[in-house]
C-alpha cells in the first residue's frame, strides 16, 4: 500500500512539475517577444488594413456619390448612346435587320437545359435573322441525348437551331465558345448574344439591345441584369442577392456611366462580333475568361453600355457547396487576371491616362483585391488579435465606423432585405475566407488556379422535395458536409472571444461571439439548401 501510495504520488507530481515548468517556458519567451516582435508587427498589419479599409471606403462613397448623380440628372441610356428601333422596310424585307448569333453554353445541365433553350427559341426577331447554337459539353450521355432532342424538337417547329458538340472539354466555357464561333454560318452574323444555361430572357431582349448596337458603332457590349428567381429559397440566397444587387444597381451603372467600362458577366449580354474578334476572341488563360475579353476590348478603345432596366431571370447556386466553389472562381480569376494584365494595361496608348487608373486601381485593386482581403485579414485575424495583445488597439472610426458606411451603402441594393443586414455582414465575413484565399491562388498561381466547376443547378426544387431522405444518408451527407477551415477560424474567434470577456477590455466580444457561430455554422455545413442524393 505504501508503494502504490508514493508511486500515485510520485508521477502526478513530477508530470504537474513538469508541465508548469514547461508553461512557464513558454510563458517566458513569448514575453520575450511580444515587444520587439509581435507588438510591431500586429501595429503594421492593423496600419495597413486600416490604409485598404479606406481604399475601400473613398471607393465606396465615391460610387455612391456618382449613382446618386446619374439618378439625380437622369443620364438613362437612351441619352448618353443614339437609340432608335428598327423600321420595317418594304423594299429590303427582313435584310434590314442584323443577323444575329445566339450561343447557349452548357456542361451536363439536366434541371434546365429545357429552360433556356425554351427562352432563346421563344425570342422576338425574324427567323431567318437569327440562329439559335446550342454548345452542349455534357459528359453525361442520356443529358446529351436529352439537349439533342430538345434542339430537334424546336427545329422541327421551323426554329433556326444548331446543336453544336466537342470531343473535348478543352478551355471549359471560353473553349465552347470559341469553337462555336467557328462555324461556317457565324461568319454572316453581326451580334452574338450569349446566356448560360440556367438565364431566361424575355422575348423582347434584342429588340432592347441590338438598336444600340446597330446605331452606336464604337459600342461592343450591351449587358443586362440578372433577376434571381430563387432568392427566397433561403437564407444563403437572400445574402447572394444582396451583394448582387448592390453590384448590378451601382458597380456596373457606374461604370458604365463613367467611363463606359465594365466587366461583362458572362452571360445576359450581347457583343458586336467584330469588337469581340479585334480583341483577340475567347481566351481560356483564366477562369473569368468573360472579364479577360472585356478588358481587351475596353484597351482596343471600345464602349460598354449597361441596360439596368432589362432583366434575365436565372438561378442563384442554393447549395453551400456550389457557392463555395463559384466564388472560388470568381475570387481566383480576376486575381489572376490582374497579374496577366498589369504591365499591359498601364502601356496600352489607346485609352486615357484616367481610364488606366479606373481599371487598374478601382476595377481590380479595390473591388477585386483589397475588398476580399480586408475584410477577412481584419475583420476575422487582425481585429481579432488586438483583443490578445492590448498594447495595439485600434481606433474607432476603422473597428466601426467605416465598416458601418461601408455595410449601410451596400445595402441599398436590396432594400428589401435591411433587416438582414447584420445576417449578411457575417455571411460575407464567412465568405471572405474563401475569397481572400481564392485571391491568393489567383495572384500567385497557385495549384487551384485554373479550376472551374460548373455552378450547380437543382430548377424547381420545391417539385422534387416531396420525398423523404433516409436518416441513415443525412448522417452521411452531414459527415461529407464539414468544412475544417472554417471550424478552425470559429475556433479562433471563440476563444479570443472568451479571452474578451474574462481579460479584455476593448469589449469586442459580441461581435466575436457572433461571427464564432456564423463561422461554425459553415463549417458544420448548415447553411443552403440541402439536397438529398438519392
Amino acid at each position: 500500500m505504501e508503494l502504490g501510495d508514493s508511486t500515485t504520488s510520485v508521477i502526478p507530481d513530477s508530470f504537474m512539475g513538469y508541465r508548469d515548468d514547461l508553461t512557464t517556458q513558454m510563458s517566458m519567451v513569448l514575453n520575450q517577444i511580444r515587444a520587439p516582435l509581435i507588438v510591431p508587427v500586429l501595429r503594421l498589419a492593423v496600419y495597413i488594413c486600416l490604409t485598404m479599409s479606406v481604399m475601400l471606403f473613398v471607393e465606396r462613397v465615391y460610387m455612391g456619390i456618382v449613382i446618386s448623380l446619374v439618378k439625380l440628372f437622369g443620364r438613362k441610356p437612351d441619352k448618353r448612346f443614339k437609340y432608335e428601333a428598327i423600321k420595317d422596310d418594304m423594299e429590303l424585307g427582313n435584310s434590314v435587320y442584323p443577323m444575329v448569333l445566339v450561343q447557349i453554353p452548357m456542361y451536363n445541365e439536366r434541371e434546365v437545359y429545357q429552360l433556356s433553350i425554351g427562352a432563346a427559341c421563344g425570342l422576338s426577331w425574324p427567323s431567318d435573322r437569327i440562329v439559335i447554337q446550342v454548345l452542349d459539353d455534357s459528359t453525361d450521355p442520356t443529358i446529351k441525348d436529352l439537349v439533342e432532342m430538345e434542339c430537334s424538337r424546336w427545329a422541327s417547329k421551323g426554329v433556326n437551331i444548331k446543336y453544336e458538340i466537342r470531343d473535348n472539354r478543352n478551355g471549359y466555357k471560353a473553349g465552347a465558345l470559341k469553337e462555336g464561333m467557328k462555324k461556317s454560318y457565324v461568319k454572316s452574323c453581326d451580334y452574338v448574344a450569349i446566356f448560360d444555361a440556367d438565364f431566361q430572357p424575355e422575348s423582347d431582349f434584342l429588340w432592347r439591345t441590338v438598336p444600340f448596337l446597330l446605331h452606336n458603332p464604337k459600342l461592343a457590349l450591351v449587358q443586362a441584369r440578372w433577376k434571381f428567381v430563387n432568392s427566397d429559397e433561403c437564407l444563403m440566397t437572400r445574402m447572394q442577392e444582396m451583394s448582387l444587387d448592390y453590384h448590378f444597381t451601382v458597380e456596373q451603372e457606374v461604370g458604365s456611366s463613367t467611363y463606359a467600362f465594365f466587366g461583362f458577366n458572362g452571360t445576359a449580354g450581347i457583343w458586336r462580333i467584330s469588337a469581340l474578334n479585334e480583341a483577340g476572341g475567347w481566351k481560356d488563360r483564366t477562369t473569368v475568361e468573360d472579364m479577360d475579353l472585356a478588358v481587351r476590348a475596353s484597351l482596343k478603345g471600345w464602349k460598354f453600355l449597361y441596360l439596368g432596366s432589362l432583366k434575365v431571370k436565372n438561378e442563384l447556386p442554393s447549395t453551400f457547396k456550389a457557392y463555395r466553389y463559384q466564388q472560388h472562381r470568381w475570387s481566383c480569376g480576376p486575381a489572376n487576371l490582374f497579374r496577366k494584365m498589369a504591365f499591359e494595361i498601364m502601356t496600352n496608348k489607346n485609352v486615357t491616362l484616367w481610364k488606366k487608373v479606373h481599371v487598374i486601381y478601382s476595377f481590380f485593386v479595390v473591388r477585386k483585391l483589397v475588398a476580399h482581403i480586408v475584410t477577412f485579414i481584419f475583420y476575422c485575424v487582425i481585429l481579432p488579435a488586438t483583443v490578445l495583445v492590448p498594447e495595439v488597439s485600434v481606433p474607432k472610426w476603422g473597428a466601426v465606423y467605416i465598416p458601418s458606411v461601408i455595410t449601410l451603402l451596400n445595402a441599398v441594393g436590396t432594400p428589401r432585405s435591411l433587416h438582414l443586414m447584420v445576417f449578411w455582414i457575417l455571411f460575407e465575413n464567412v465568405m471572405s475566407l474563401h475569397r481572400t484565399k481564392a485571391t491568393f491562388i489567383g495572384l500567385l498561381e497557385g495549384g487551384r488556379v485554373n479550376e472551374w466547376i460548373v455552378t450547380e443547378k437543382l430548377g424547381d426544387l420545391k417539385a422534387k422535395s416531396s420525398g423523404k431522405t433516409p436518416k441513415k444518408l443525412l448522417r452521411f451527407r452531414f459527415g461529407d458536409r464539414i468544412h475544417v477551415l472554417e471550424l478552425g477560424v470559429g475556433m479562433y474567434l471563440l476563444f479570443v472571444g472568451c479571452y474578451d470577456v474574462f481579460f479584455g477590455k476593448n469589449h469586442y466580444y459580441l461581435y466575436l461571439f457572433a461571427q464564432a457561430i456564423a463561422f461554425f455554422i459553415a463549417g458544420f455545413g448548415q447553411i443552403g439548401t440541402i439536397v438529398p442524393n438519392h
